[in-house]
């Protein structure tokens, strides 16, 4: 049986030791991973066809999430190595200052300890967050979901033997590797050894654990985005924006699940845009304003609005200008990612400034959240939440403050 404070006494112990390495240690052993990964790829494939296999009723969707093949396990190498080339958050000191009574006060940064990841059907977040959690000083323990167990299996052994190769604990990565809904539970309540819990998947997943955890939590994920189209946007600008987002991988949180278009141009825009989507096989579902102009819509219902579809569907609604477009994702959105199409810059400027989201965008994919494309060489997850961290959580969001203060026998008056 699993001892879950046996675990977290371990993983305590080899953040300690992780939190002294050199930047050149961690490097080291980053390309060790990445290495092994690379010489095992037959053996983690063996154990992603297990899991595939008993997945065969799953939708499609689900299955491309959990599938491994040879080039993303490369991917996986390769993203491994692209965050050993980032800076180090933890060797970068920020500049301090003498205060009134000549003290010296630095803020430094650190890691935050243990982080504790409990997420869904896609392996790749197995290395992901090891790698991250490795070069940003941090002890990680996994709980993966039941349908990729033996992929997560295989791929932690990896790690845990490339750590040890270059002499590292093995527990700096630990995975819970007991499905069990109790011991999901338990871990949410390891206050004392997990610093942060950060989870990652659906959002009956995330509130699941928002609503159970005592260990402070990092809520990431869940998202219901839209791109509302300006009545003076580039129609052929935005055609392709919208494609690209609810077309290129619907199945992720940064896919497009909404569009709205402005009222003045919604006679000439909705059909163009409607049959670039339906083209490439999505459902969409509109309001009635939106299926006057496009009866082949089937009709959406309001719970179409704050649903996160994963899928080829989107719900499409015509409104009457910016103000209503602003209200209808600030009143529906997850606060992840939200676009606009428009050549007017007054309203781009009252876009950015009055949408409540982690990431919003001007002209541009929200396909676009993501850690690798923000320049952070992979993330551990997007956060929808304001406190600690917002938007894809890569290294600097693995770390936190600490101050040095130096004196020479100063007391407080």
């Amino acid at each position: 049986m699993i001892d879950l404070e046996q675990m977290g006494q371990a993983a305590q112990a080899a953040a300690k030791q992780l939190a002294l390495l050199t930047t050149t240690a961690k490097n080291a052993a980053l390309e060790a991973i990445a290495t092994a990964l690379e010489a095992n790829t037959a053996t983690i494939l063996a154990a992603n066809v297990q899991d595939l296999g008993a997945a065969t009723k799953s939708p499609a969707k689900f299955q491309d999430r959990l599938r491994l093949t040879p080039a993303r396990i490369a991917d996986m190498a390769a993203g491994v190595r692209a965050v050993a080339q980032l800076a180090d958050p933890t060797a970068q000191s920020e500049a301090g200052w003498r205060n009134h009574a000549g003290l010296w006060i630095t803020p430094v940064r650190v890691p935050l300890g243990v982080v504790g990841m409990i997420y869904e059907a896609r392996p790749n977040v197995t290395v992901d967050a090891a790698a991250l959690t490795l070069k940003s000083g941090n002890a990680v323990i996994l709980r993966g979901g039941k349908e990729a167990l033996q992929s997560n299996r295989a791929l932690t052994q990896v790690v845990r033997q490339a750590l040890v190769g270059v002499g590292l604990p093995a527990d700096a990565v630990q995975l819970i590797d007991d499905p069990s809904r109790a011991l999901a539970t338990a871990m949410m309540h390891l206050t004392g050894y997990i610093d942060v819990l950060i989870p990652r998947g659906g959002a009956a997943l995330i509130q699941a654990v928002v609503q159970t955890a005592t260990v402070p939590v990092i809520e990431t994920g869940a998202g219901n985005c839209h791109i509302y189209v300006d009545k003076t946007a580039d129609l052929a600008m935005a055609t392709a924006i919208v494609v690209n987002a609810k077309v290129s991988r619907p199945s992720v949180c940064n896919a497009a699940e909404k569009l709205l278009v402005h009222a003045d141009i919604a006679e000439s825009a909705l059909p163009k845009l409607t049959d670039a989507l339906a083209a490439h096989g999505v459902e969409l579902r509109g309001d009635a304003a939106a299926r006057a102009i496009v009866p082949s819509l089937h009709p959406a219902t309001e719970a179409d609005w704050d649903t996160e579809y994963n899928d080829l569907i989107m719900a499409v609604k015509v409104v009457a200008d910016t103000d209503a477009a602003i209200a209808h994702i600030n009143a529906h959105n997850t606060k992840h990612s939200e676009a606009i199409v428009t050549e007017d810059y007054a309203t781009s400027e009252q876009f950015l400034q009055q949408v409540d989201a982690a990431c919003v965008y001007v002209n541009a994919s929200t396909r676009f959240t993501d850690g690798f494309e923000f320049g952070f060489g992979a993330e551990i997850g997007i956060s929808t939440q304001k406190l600690h961290a917002r938007g894809p959580m890569g290294l600097a969001q693995l770390t936190t403050i600490k101050y040095t203060i130096r004196g020479d026998g100063q007391i407080r008056a």
